[in-house]
Protein backbone atom coordinates (compact mmCIF):
# COMPACT_ATOMS: atom_id res chain seq x y z
CA UNK A 1 0.00 0.00 0.00
CA UNK A 2 3.12 2.28 0.68
CA UNK A 3 4.21 1.93 -2.53
CA UNK A 4 0.79 2.70 -4.27
CA UNK A 5 0.57 5.87 -2.21
CA UNK A 6 4.39 6.66 -3.25
CA UNK A 7 4.15 6.19 -7.20
CA UNK A 8 0.20 8.34 -6.99
CA UNK A 9 2.83 10.76 -5.02
CA UNK A 10 5.57 10.73 -7.58
CA UNK A 11 3.01 10.80 -10.12
CA UNK A 12 1.39 14.08 -9.16
CA UNK A 13 4.71 15.62 -8.35
CA UNK A 14 5.93 15.22 -11.98
CA UNK A 15 2.69 16.70 -13.30
CA UNK A 16 2.16 19.71 -10.66
CA UNK A 17 6.02 20.75 -12.55
CA UNK A 18 5.18 20.19 -15.85
CA UNK A 19 2.32 22.22 -15.66
CA UNK A 20 4.53 24.90 -13.91
CA UNK A 21 7.06 24.46 -16.53
CA UNK A 22 4.24 25.05 -19.63
CA UNK A 23 3.18 27.61 -17.54
CA UNK A 24 6.44 29.76 -17.64
CA UNK A 25 6.82 28.72 -21.05
CA UNK A 26 3.71 30.26 -22.48
CA UNK A 27 3.67 33.91 -19.98
CA UNK A 28 8.05 33.85 -22.24
CA UNK A 29 6.02 33.22 -25.12
CA UNK A 30 2.99 35.47 -24.47
CA UNK A 31 6.19 38.23 -24.35
CA UNK A 32 7.87 37.01 -27.62
CA UNK A 33 4.09 37.23 -29.48
CA UNK A 34 3.16 40.48 -28.56
CA UNK A 35 7.19 41.71 -29.64
CA UNK A 36 7.35 39.30 -32.62
CA UNK A 37 3.73 38.96 -34.14
CA UNK A 38 1.23 40.45 -33.10
CA UNK A 39 1.59 43.22 -35.55
CA UNK A 40 0.82 40.87 -38.41
CA UNK A 41 -1.82 38.39 -36.58
CA UNK A 42 -2.91 40.64 -34.11
CA UNK A 43 -3.35 41.34 -30.57
CA UNK A 44 -5.51 38.11 -30.25
CA UNK A 45 -4.06 36.05 -32.92
CA UNK A 46 -7.13 36.52 -34.93
CA UNK A 47 -5.06 37.01 -38.19
CA UNK A 48 -5.44 40.27 -39.82
CA UNK A 49 -6.97 39.10 -43.90
CA UNK A 50 -5.43 42.90 -44.99
CA UNK A 51 -1.60 41.66 -44.63
CA UNK A 52 -2.58 37.84 -45.84
CA UNK A 53 -1.87 36.97 -41.99
CA UNK A 54 -3.68 33.66 -40.96
CA UNK A 55 -5.28 33.43 -38.15
CA UNK A 56 -3.36 31.18 -35.44
CA UNK A 57 -6.42 30.37 -33.04
CA UNK A 58 -7.09 26.68 -32.19
CA UNK A 59 -3.58 25.74 -33.35
CA UNK A 60 -1.35 23.15 -31.31
CA UNK A 61 1.76 23.66 -30.28
CA UNK A 62 2.91 21.14 -32.99
CA UNK A 63 1.19 22.75 -35.57
CA UNK A 64 2.64 25.74 -34.57
CA UNK A 65 6.59 24.75 -33.93
CA UNK A 66 5.91 23.20 -37.44
CA UNK A 67 4.89 26.80 -39.29
CA UNK A 68 7.77 28.10 -36.80
CA UNK A 69 10.31 25.88 -38.13
CA UNK A 70 9.78 25.79 -41.82
CA UNK A 71 7.91 29.20 -42.77
CA UNK A 72 11.04 30.61 -44.77
CA UNK A 73 8.60 33.92 -45.14
CA UNK A 74 9.29 35.40 -41.47
CA UNK A 75 12.11 37.82 -41.12
CA UNK A 76 11.21 37.83 -37.10
CA UNK A 77 11.55 33.82 -36.73
CA UNK A 78 14.99 33.75 -38.12
CA UNK A 79 16.15 35.24 -34.60
CA UNK A 80 14.21 33.15 -32.93
CA UNK A 81 16.20 30.43 -30.56
CA UNK A 82 14.48 26.61 -30.30
CA UNK A 83 13.66 28.16 -26.44
CA UNK A 84 11.93 30.59 -27.71
CA UNK A 85 9.85 29.20 -30.42
CA UNK A 86 9.04 26.43 -28.08
CA UNK A 87 7.37 29.07 -26.02
CA UNK A 88 5.82 30.83 -28.71
CA UNK A 89 4.25 27.53 -29.63
CA UNK A 90 2.90 27.21 -25.57
CA UNK A 91 1.26 30.14 -25.74
CA UNK A 92 -0.14 30.31 -28.97
CA UNK A 93 -1.70 27.12 -28.23
CA UNK A 94 -3.65 28.77 -25.13
CA UNK A 95 -5.01 30.95 -27.20
CA UNK A 96 -8.50 29.93 -28.20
Amino acid sequence: MKKVLSGIAIVAALSFAASVVCAQDAASGEKLYKAKCAACHGANAEGKPAMKSPSLKGKSADEIQKTLSTNPKHTALKSLTAADAKDLSAFLATVK
